[in-house]
């Protein structure tokens, strides 16, 4: 079987995007009530930096969902920055 690589992601006129994020193998990223405020606090702490804003979030225990609209920095490195500091 032959993968093809991923189809290119549209750019938004909005820069406004649905985000899953999902752990390896559907695992669990949040364990505790704790995990979920770290990564909220990681959410907070990087808007500063990449001036995205969250429109709305869901937590679940393998998974996230975010509505973000993108500011300076391109979507890929804004999410690269807060889910590598999560996983730290």
């Amino acid at each position: 079987m032959i993968k093809m690589p991923r189809q290119a992601r549209e750019k938004s006129d909005s820069a406004t995007y649905h985000i899953m994020l999902r752990g390896i193998n559907r695992q669990q990223i949040f364990e505790e009530a704790e995990d979920c405020e770290k990564f909220i606090e990681i959410l907070q702490h990087y808007q500063a930096v990449s001036e995205y804003k969250v429109y709305a979030y869901c937590l679940m225990g393998n998974h996230v969902h975010l509505l973000m609209e993108f500011g300076k920095e391109d979507i890929a490195q804004a999410m690269k920055r807060i889910s590598t500091k999560y996983v730290y």
